[in-house]
C-alpha cells in the first residue's frame, strides 16, 4: 500500500514509530511532519508571542501541504495521527479526490486537544483508538460508527536494550522512576510512595511537572523538571531498577481514565522492569508475576516497590521475561500489521 503519513516525527514520537513500522513491514510511505509548520516547543517568551500570533497562518499552509502532497503521491491510505491541527475542509478536499482517509487516536479523549476534532473525527472512514473505551465514547458523543481498537505498541528502532556499563548513566540512576505527564493523580500516587518509604532515590521525569504542590517531592528534588525523550528516555529506563507504569485519571470527554498506555510496551521493550497499575486489559497483554508486576492502589505499590528492591534476582527474571513478551507480542510492526490488515478488509 502507499501510505501518506500525517503526524509528527520527532524521535522518541508515537507517529514517527508506527509509520516507520508501516515501511519495514513492506508498505511505501510518505510523511508531512505537522512540526515543520506548526511549533509548541518555544520556551522563549517572545517567540512564544511571535508563533501564537501567526499559528492560523502556519497551520493553513500544514493543511494546504496535505492536499498538494496527497496529489503528488496519490496514496491508497491517507493516515492521520490524531490530526487536531487537520481542518474540515481539508478532509472534505481529500475525500472529494477520493482518497480514503484514516485516523489513529491515541490520547484519552478527544475533547482535550482544541476544537477541531470533535467536528473532524466523523469525517474519516475510519478511526482506530488506543483505548477500548474511546469506541463508545466516539459513537456516543460524535456517532462514529467506523472505529475499532489497536493498543499502543513500542518501537523497535528505539525502545531496545542497550548495554550501558561503559556509559556514565548516573543522572538518570535511581531504585524508582516515573517518566510522563503530570497529572494529580500522578502526583498524589508519588508523594505518598516518596512519604512512605523516604529512603528510596525516586526520579520523576516529564512535562508539566511544575504544576506539582507536594512539598515532599520538591525539597526531596525528586521531580527532575524536564521531559526525556528518544534514547535519553531508554536510557532513563534502563538506569532504574524499577519503572512505574501509573495511568491517567479519567478527563474531560472521557467515560474512564486509562487501562493501558504507550508506556506499558516502552518500558519492557526497552528491558526495563515494569510495576504498572493494575486494570482488567494492562494484565492481558503482561503475565503477572512473570513478565510484570502489577499494583492495585497506594498501598500495594508501597509494599511491592519495597519486596522488588529487596529481591533483585526475581525482578530481574521478571525483566528478562518482560523484554521477550515485549518483542514476541507488542512492537510497533505487529501493530502496523494489524491496522493494514483490517484497512483491507474495511476499506
Amino acid at each position: 500500500m502507499k501510505i501518506l503519513c500525517i503526524g509528527p516525527q520527532w524521535t522518541g514520537s508515537n507517529a514517527g514509530g508506527i509509520f516507520r513500522a508501516f515501511k519495514r513491514i513492506g508498505n511505501l510511505i510518505d510523511i508531512i511532519d505537522e512540526n515543520y509548520y506548526i511549533n509548541f516547543r518555544n520556551q522563549n517568551l517572545k517567540t512564544k508571542i511571535i508563533d501564537k500570533l501567526f499559528r492560523s497562518w502556519h497551520i493553513e499552509e500544514f493543511n494546504q501541504a496535505i492536499v498538494t502532497q496527497a496529489k503528488l503521491f496519490n496514496p491508497d491510505i491517507v493516515f492521520i495521527y490524531k490530526g487536531a491541527f487537520v481542518l474540515p475542509s481539508t478532509l472534505k478536499t481529500l475525500k472529494e479526490q477520493k482518497y480514503r482517509l484514516v485516523n489513529f487516536f491515541p490520547d484519552v479523549s478527544f475533547r482535550a486537544h482544541g476544537k477541531l476534532l470533535p467536528v473532524t473525527l466523523p469525517l474519516y472512514d475510519h478511526v482506530f483508538t488506543t483505548k477500548t473505551f474511546g469506541i463508545a465514547d466516539m459513537h456516543d458523543q460524535l456517532k462514529v460508527k467506523n472505529s475499532s481498537f489497536i493498543p499502543h505498541g513500542f518501537d523497535p528502532e528505539l525502545h531496545r536494550f542497550i548495554d550501558t556499563s561503559q556509559m556514565d548513566t548516573s543522572v538518570f540512576q535511581c531504585d524508582v522512576s516515573f517518566i510522563g505527564g503530570y497529572s494529580p493523580k500522578k502526583e498524589l500516587m508519588l508523594a505518598h510512595l516518596k512519604k512512605s518509604l523516604p529512603e528510596i532515590n525516586l526520579k520523576i521525569w516529564g512535562p508539566g511537572w511544575h504544576k506539582a504542590s507536594s512539598d515532599l517531592l520538591i525539597k526531596s528534588k525528586t521531580i527532575q523538571y524536564k521531559p526525556i525523550t528518544g534514547d535519553l528516555y531508554v536510557l532513563g529506563i534502563l538506569s532504574s531498577k524499577i519503572n512505574l507504569g501509573i495511568l491517567n485519571e479519567k478527563v474531560t470527554g472521557a467515560s474512564s481514565g486509562d487501562k493501558i498506555t504507550s508506556r506499558t510496551f516502552h518500558i519492557p521493550g526497552a528491558g526495563g522492569f515494569l510495576l504498572h497499575e493494575k486494570t482488567d486489559e494492562s494484565i492481558l497483554y503482561f503475565e503477572e508475576n512473570r513478565e510484570a508486576a502489577f499494583f492495585e492502589n497506594e498501598k500495594e505499590l508501597v509494599e511491592k516497590v519495597s519486596y522488588y528492591l529487596k529481591h533483585p534476582e526475581e525482578r530481574e527474571l521478571i525483566r528478562k521475561k518482560g523484554h521477550q513478551r515485549a518483542w514476541q507480542d507488542h512492537s510497533l510492526d505487529k501493530r502496523a500489521e494489524l491496522v493494514v490488515s483490517q484497512l483491507k478488509n474495511i476499506l
